[in-house]
């Protein structure tokens, strides 16, 4: 492991440990949390994925808002909108964003996780599971 060399590489790390740690304690439970899934496959991280995971990881951490589970997702199929991030609230369908910055993960946030209000920016559904 590399030595930490900040603060803020510091508060990065806990951040992280923090977020595997509720994954792990809440495990159990997870459909009753939301849960944020971020696309982490090539073409994600190359079109800025890890840092809207990390943005969302400290953004949800700092407000506070133990109920939200992120994780990341291999490919979700929607390359041309890297980076995307599926939203589930409980009870509820998955709604995937695509296109996300870190001023869409603040309307994400405040509307839909907050408020449960769907926000612009949606990627429609194209196909159905077979159950």
């Amino acid at each position: 492991m590399a030595k930490i060399k900040s603060l803020e590489e510091l508060t990065k790390l806990k951040e992280e440990v923090r977020s595997t740690m509720n994954v792990r304690e809440q495990g159990d439970n997870i459909e009753k949390l939301i849960r944020v899934k971020v696309a982490m496959a090539t073409c994600g991280i190359a079109s800025g994925a890890r840092e809207i995971m990390d943005y969302f990881i400290t953004t949800l951490g700092s407000e506070g808002m133990d109920n939200v589970v992120v994780t990341q997702s291999g490919c979700m199929g929607y390359c041309y909108a890297e980076p995307t991030i599926e939203v589930t609230l409980p009870e509820k369908e998955p709604v995937v964003y695509g296109n996300v910055t870190k001023e869409k993960v603040d309307e994400i946030i405040s509307q839909h996780i907050k408020k449960g209000e769907l926000v612009d920016g949606i990627i429609p559904i194209t196909h159905q599971t077979i159950e």
